[in-house]
């Protein structure tokens, strides 16, 4: 059978429109916004709309409308099932009076001259891509009415735009916009500035949940193409044997038995990295054969003697020793108000408790994937990558090509989490392809591979203390986190965490204490460490609401109340006065911390579970609040015990205020997600070492959350917001956080059994 290259590298770019017209017929009507290119470092760092100045962050947004009608929007951010295809296409079309069912979404490839900053991360597409959308959907809604306008002698103010067409209002003519296309597009585009943008009242698809996903059939009739789809005539299929420990490399190896394997047809040496690595390869021996399967066989043939090198000393018990000494000393301090020694020394009481986060695995369903070929000195890769510029400037490096050569078409993502957003597979199906004189090679990452080889979730050890007064209300607060650092894949042992880190719900805890220090210890990486959905604020999320729930029952307080008192009266916060300087890379005037959003959310959550209601013996309920990513979340869980110590969790209701939203279906879903991946790593998720190696192999040992362990039910409240003036707020991270302490507190509740290490696991059976 003859194989193809799956291509799904569709869209317009920002190019001459008469020279795509020319190009394809005067078939298709090109709007290209392009706001200016880079700005003068000595700018402030926000612009006038809040939005990050600089070239990664200037919107480039592109729109085509062909003759028969029919809208393209290119979407420039990588889906992975959040749905951003689908929340991108629908701003856009809403500003343009679009027929949903005559719009279709391609996937831009990466470039980011032309798109700008491609990288799907940090919970904000659309918290940053909202008013470009907006603005070009509205650009060329003006164009089409300028062009009907000029057909029919009449001012543009005289013309109507209503679901695809034009209307002359005085005389009731009609055009509808593929008849438009071709004279729009002999228009200049209006200036930002002066395109106007519907009313809210007036939208169609913002904030409705009408719109089901754009890809849905091509989901559910598996047409769908993912990184580990890609084809193309004459693939070879390759797998690597890399260092069991991360620094380590080959001492030697023979091929000979893996070569007899029926299929394979080359073994290779990867050099292996420079540490720190960042997204480096991690070198081994690669089998390159005519099936995925051979070359699997052909690896398990392999004789391959391995050099650990320095992190075989690795263990997690040991390591865990390690930072809980570290936690128990004073660290760098962080953020300092007030006086905490003296204070906590005038206490009535003082509690502390020491909170343990193991290191997890991003593990997406589709493990790393990528398909790779050079031709005539210019290499092309298909991959499932949520970071398509980066892939584009290592693999151009690594292959020795200038970047102008190498194109990276993306593909759908089956999930990503962080993960996806290091492109060492990518560069690994190039140095393949290289070997085997351009011919197209797919790397395909096996489930063993994903977790003995990745890039962790941080390790994380949280110590906390306070000082009580009489009424048992906290006058002195200290947390320490030690956790080695992402910025370790970047520079040599920097052993503290970077201010982003330390952004993630630790210096910036909200809470309306008068003396408050937080200390960042040094920590030692000896792994890869990476972004893994919601990063850091899991770690201090789970200690920081845990802390609260031990400080409620010390206080003899219900937790809710006890949580709401410390969160204070409803206040604005400037982020950077209380140590953020980081603030989610957001402007502090438009995204200050608003502890009236995050109490509402902790009242709401609480009222949907019905926190007062009594429970039968063995069952219990526990809350938690967090913000990130510019959103407030709360958790509340129901919890019951059984004999033996299982867990099973009837009910959990999460309540999320981002502000206005987009497509409430896929925040509902995000939401949804959260709670299944937080129960996960709350009940049963870890990945352990011993002698540098990970013991975990695949989803019998690193477990995910199973049915028969998942919430019985999810209640998801959206706090509404219809003031689409204000800033939106992320989704797809912040609801994770909270999740884990709202199920150790109901454990709690339940059984008496305080939790401070995660997983829960076995701990309930003793």
């Amino acid at each position: 059978m003859t194989e193809h290259v799956t291509d799904i590298t569709g869209g317009v770019v920002n190019v001459s429109r008469r020279t795509v017209l020319a190009g394809l017929g005067a078939s298709v009507f090109v709007l290209a916004v392009s706001l200016p290119t880079r700005l003068p470092a000595e700018e402030k760092k926000f612009g006038a709309d809040g939005m990050p100045n600089g070239w990664r962050d200037d919107p480039a947004v592109f729109v085509s409308l062909a003759e028969d009608g029919t809208v393209t929007v290119t979407c420039h951010r990588s889906e992975m099932g959040q749905g951003v295809r689908t929340s991108i296409a629908m701003v856009v079309a809403d500003e343009l009076d679009a027929d949903w069912a005559r719009v279709r979404v391609a996937q831009a490839w990466a470039d980011e001259e032309r798109f700008g900053n491609q990288d799907t991360d940090g919970s904000r597409s659309l918290r940053h891509w909202f008013m470009p959308m907006r603005r070009a959907g509205a650009a060329a809604r003006t164009m089409l009415a300028q062009a009907a306008a000029a057909q029919w002698g009449v001012a543009a103010s005289e013309v109507r735009a209503e679901n695809h067409s034009f209307t002359h209002v005085a005389s009731g003519r009609t055009l509808g916009y593929g008849a438009l296309a071709k004279a729009a597009a002999m228009l200049p585009v209006p200036d930002r500035d002066t395109v106007r943008l519907k009313e809210a009242s007036a939208f169609r698809y913002i904030g409705k949940d009408t719109i089901g996903l754009i890809d849905n059939h091509d989901f559910t009739t598996g047409k769908a193409i993912y990184g580990i789809d890609a084809r193309a005539e004459g693939m070879l299929y390759a797998v690597v044997a890399r260092p069991p420990v991360y620094g380590g490399k080959v001492a030697s190896y023979d091929a000979a038995d893996a070569l007899k394997v029926p299929g394979v047809v080359k073994v290779i040496a990867i050099e292996p990295p420079t540490i720190p690595s960042e997204f480096e390869p991690l070198g081994g021996v690669a089998v390159i054969a005519r099936n995925t399967w051979a070359a699997i066989r052909g690896r398990e043939a392999l004789k391959v003697t391995w050099e650990d090198g320095p992190n075989a000393v690795y263990s997690s018990d040991t390591y865990r020793a390690r930072l809980s000494e570290a936690a128990s000393k004073p660290g760098k301090v962080v953020r300092n108000e007030g006086d905490v020694d003296r204070a906590m020394a005038g206490a009535t009481k003082r509690i502390s408790a020491e909170y343990y986060i193991p290191h997890l695995a991003q593990s997406p369903l589709e493990p790393p994937a990528a398909l790779v070929r050079i031709v005539n000195g210019a290499a092309e890769a298909w991959a499932c990558t949520q970071a398509p510029q980066v892939t584009r400037a290592r693999l151009a490096k690594r292959l020795g090509l200038p970047v102008e050569k190498v194109k990276v078409n993306v593909t759908l993502l089956g999930g990503g989490f962080g993960r996806k957003s290091k492109p060492d597979f990518v560069v690994e199906a190039g140095l393949c392809s290289q070997a085997m004189d351009g011919a197209p090679v797919r790397v395909t990452w096996t489930r063993e591979d994903d977790l003995h080889h990745g890039y962790y979730h941080t390790v994380s050890v949280e110590r906390l203390e306070a000082g009580l007064d009489a009424s048992g209300k906290p006058v002195a607060w200290l947390h320490r986190s030690a956790a080695p650092t992402i910025g370790s894949i970047f520079a040599p042992d920097p052993k503290h965490e970077l201010p982003f880190e330390l952004g993630m719900g630790f210096v910036n805890t909200p809470f309306a204490i008068p003396n408050i220090r937080a200390e960042n210890p040094e920590a030692t990486a000896h792994v890869r460490i990476g972004w893994y959905r919601a990063v850091s604020n899991i770690p201090h999320a789970f200690a920081i609401q845990s802390f609260v729930a031990e400080l409620a029952h010390a206080a003899g307080r219900d937790p809710k109340d006890y949580l709401l008192e410390l969160i204070g009266p409803a206040r604005i916060i400037d982020p950077t006065t209380i140590g953020d300087v980081w603030n989610h890379g957001e402007d502090p005037a438009l995204y200050p911390i608003d502890t009236g959003r995050l109490r509402r959310v902790v009242e709401t959550a609480a009222e949907g579970i019905g926190w007062n209601r009594t429970l039968p013996k063995g069952s219990g309920l526990g809350i938690a609040g967090h913000y990130s990513f510019v959103s407030y979340i709360a958790v509340a869980a129901e919890v019951a015990v059984g004999d033996g110590g299982r867990l099973a969790i009837p009910r959990v209701d999460i309540a999320i205020d981002c502000g206005p939203m987009v497509n409430p279906d896929r925040v509902r879903s995000q939401m949804e997600g959260a709670v299944i991946m937080g129960a996960g790593l709350a009940t049963s998720a870890e990945i352990s070492f011993k002698n540098g190696r990970a013991e975990q192999n695949n989803f019998d040992t690193y477990e995910l959350t199973r049915m028969d362990s998942a919430p019985r039910e999810i209640h998801v409240h959206l706090l509404p917001s219809t003031d689409y003036t204000r800033p939106l707020g992320g989704v797809g991270e912040p609801g994770l956080p909270p999740v884990a302490p709202a199920i150790a507190n109901a454990v709690f509740a339940a059984t008496g059994k305080r939790i401070r290490q995660l997983p829960i696991r076995d701990q309930l059976s003793t």
